[in-house]
């Protein structure tokens, strides 16, 4: 079974008890606050991937970190992951969590990637254009990328919309190329 699989499965578990306790915000925001933290540091990352470091010493680590600020069934679930030697799809299992809860409140991601920073209206717009045709609430993600020369990006889900300068010029470039052959 990949990765996915064994970190989905897990993050379905724990939003469901999630749920049932009536918990889920807190622990929402508790699993935020661990994938920023493997996240930015690598070195944490490495050790909860590691099989040859002892488990009692992963847990060790792990409470040192978040012991005191985490719900306690985060911390539960931690320790059962590793406990059972799956501290290695933790960070998977998180994120996991993080895309189940996302598709149970109706959120959807967005991230649009443009060659200059964005107007705070032409955000509101495309937001409202995903909104609308996906009728979910909408994170939207920005990124910037210079050798789009102008225009944007737009990736929702598995689908991506293109109306970059560079995409235009490549077509029209396929396109003199197409006709000059025929």
């Amino acid at each position: 079974m990949s990765e996915i699989q064994v970190a989905s499965r897990y993050a379905k578990s724990l939003i469901d008890l999630a749920e049932e306790q009536n918990a889920l915000e807190p622990i929402k925001s508790d699993i935020e606050s661990f994938l920023q933290v493997v996240k930015s540091n690598a070195q944490l990352a490495a050790i909860l991937r590691n099989p040859i470091i002892n488990p009692d010493k992963k847990l060790a680590i792990l409470d040192s970190l978040f012991g005191s600020n985490f719900n306690k069934v985060v911390l539960a679930f931690f320790r059962i992951m590793v406990n059972k030697g799956r501290a290695e799809v933790l960070y998977s299992t998180a994120k996991e969590f993080m895309n189940e809860y996302n598709k149970r409140k109706g959120i959807v991601k967005a991230t649009v990637t443009s060659a200059a920073p964005l107007s705070a209206a032409n955000l509101k717009a495309i937001e409202e254009v995903v909104k609308s045709a996906t009728s979910s609430q909408v994170m939207l993600e920005t990124k910037i990328d210079k050798d789009l020369i102008g225009g944007f990006v737009l990736k929702v889900g598995d689908r991506q919309f293109d109306a970059s300068l560079v995409n235009n010029l490549n077509k029209l470039k396929k396109e003199f190329a197409q006709k000059v052959s025929v």
